[in-house]
């Protein structure tokens, strides 16, 4: 049976959580305006779906010629989970954002071969939560759409709440986090039940 509730807890805070595209998209768009930031965006959405495309058919391989990786795959990303939520619930919340960057497509694009967050991102979750119920091209296909769609909408939300965010966070920092936290644990105990 498919974990829905666990497969969008994860995917939402993977893809809501301050990151590279998350927080270029903030300074641009509180830089330029949204409107100016959305090719920027635009170019995030575009790579992420490359890099998902890849992921998908890496880790699908994978779990098809070495099923025995699957316990290992599952250990390997409850044990990211469990980083990602100390990160998250010991992290100070400063956000500090490169004011340089450019809003262009090519940018936001190029930084998704280089942001390791997508790539831990697309693995973990076509390994734990995709993979282990769905093997069609159909249903793979259309997974990778769906994660390419939570995962690059964080960063239009961010670039759309631009400062705003920034000061949300500012004001409750700890509370976010270790909501945030708390919600990877119980994702990362939940791969074992």
């Amino acid at each position: 049976m498919f974990p829905v509730s666990d497969f969008l807890i994860y995917c939402f805070i993977t893809a809501y959580t301050p990151g590279a595209n998350n927080l270029l998209s903030m300074s641009n768009a509180a830089r330029l305006g949204f409107r100016k930031s959305v090719r920027f965006n635009w170019g995030i959405t575009a790579g992420f779906f490359l890099v998902m495309c890849g992921c998908t058919l890496f880790s699908s391989v994978l779990y098809s010629a070495l099923p025995k990786v699957k316990w290992f795959m599952q250990i390997f990303g409850a044990g990211y989970m469990l980083y990602l939520a100390w990160k998250i619930g010991s992290s100070h919340g400063d956000l500090e954002i490169e004011q340089e960057k450019t809003a262009g497509f090519f940018a936001g694009m190029v930084l998704q071969f280089m942001n390791p967050k997508i790539y831990i991102y697309a693995i973990t979750t076509m390994s734990l939560y995709i993979l282990p119920v769905f093997h069609s091209a159909a249903a793979l296909a259309g997974f990778t759409l769906v994660l390419t769609v939570i995962g690059a909408s964080g960063s239009f939300v961010w670039a759309l709440f631009g400062s705003a965010f920034c000061r949300f966070f500012a004001r409750h920092t700890k509370a976010v986090n270790w909501i945030m936290a708390g919600l990877l644990v119980y994702c990362a105990v939940s791969l074992f039940l």
